[in-house]
């Protein structure tokens, strides 16, 4: 199994990190592996790198990739909102970085049979732990209208919602994702030429709901300090405006709390340069923080022993 993949901002992620040869570092959506190998291929004696990631299809690749670097590496099926698991379970001390990449990988993207994109007929899935129950066809199809316009609006921050709700309960049974983009476009109101499909706000927000995005984030930022070391560098990509305010705001509170400094006062993005190669990465935003704050306790579900207190810097 192979498939093509170009980390975004890749250079920049590995200068914020910051990379100690001995380090531990967490990459809690490794995806295909891009950013991963970056990371391992920098790290010396000592070091480790713990991948996490809830698509057990490119967990398999990005295991294939990063085999060559043996017991420096070790991957996880399961979830980022997960990560205070994880490091009991591994039983990791505090981490010196953690990355978060929130972007939808070229897996996903360009494989028609996991129904993400609008750009290739196939089941309106969009799951990225395929162990879920719930797709999205269970949404189009059975949400009530009412519901539906308010997630396409809510997630999608889609104008037109309420028109778009309509069109899709008239056309039920939607079959695939073709048939969706088509009643999607048939209910826009369009107004002159368009930088985006017309069905790209509707499929974001169903793709958002599908895998309770916004919730999963909300359980990594707040986790996620206590996982780091007194220095420890966090490094998140966003790609929708929902994430990145949600990723601010939390930088922003914590750093209120005396738990971080926030590195980039500024949002980083992808060069006229880099959006040329990989014209996936044009949305993408980045922030940084580091961890400065006091000693934390730690209990059982969160990082260091899974039984008693440990104490991180």
């Amino acid at each position: 199994m192979n498939a093509q993949h170009t980390p975004v901002l890749v250079d920049e992620t590995m200068d914020w990190l910051s990379i100690k040869p001995g380090g531990l570092y967490i990459d809690a959506t490794v995806g295909l592996g891009g950013h991963a190998f970056e990371i391992a291929r920098r790290l010396g004696a000592g070091g480790k790198l713990v991948g996490l990631d809830r698509d057990a299809q490119a967990l398999a690749i990005a295991r294939g990739r990063l085999a060559e670097f043996g017991d420096k590496v070790t991957l996880v099926h399961a979830s980022f909102s997960q990560i205070g698991e994880v490091f009991a379970e591994q039983m990791l001390p505090a981490a010196d970085g953690v990355l978060a990449d929130l972007g939808v990988s070229s897996l996903q993207l360009d494989l028609g049979e996991r129904g993400f994109s609008f750009r290739a007929r196939g089941p309106l899935d969009m799951r990225m732990d395929r162990d879920m129950e719930e797709t999205a066809a269970d949404i189009v199809n059975t949400a009530d209208e009412k519901d539906l316009a308010d997630l396409l609006y809510q997630f999608g921050e889609e104008r037109d919602s309420r028109r778009i709700a309509r069109r899709i309960v008239r056309a039920r049974p939607i079959r695939d994702t073709e048939h969706l983009a088509t009643v999607v476009a048939g209910a826009r109101n369009v107004r002159g030429r368009q930088k985006l499909h017309p069905a790209t706000k509707t499929f974001l927000a169903l793709r958002i709901a599908v895998n309770r995005e916004m919730e999963e984030l909300g359980q990594f930022l707040s986790r996620v300090p206590a996982t780091l070391s007194h220095g420890g560098r966090w490094v998140m990509l966003s790609y929708h405006s929902l994430e990145d305010r949600q990723v601010k705001q939390s930088f922003q509170r914590l750093a209120q709390e005396g738990l971080l400094k926030v590195l980039t006062k500024k949002v980083i993005q992808p060069s006229d340069a880099e959006i040329a190669t990989n014209p996936r990465s044009r949305s993408a935003k980045m922030r940084v923080a580091e961890k400065i704050g006091p000693r934390q306790a730690v209990t059982e579900g969160q990082p260091g022993t899974p039984q008693g207190e440990a104490w991180l810097q």
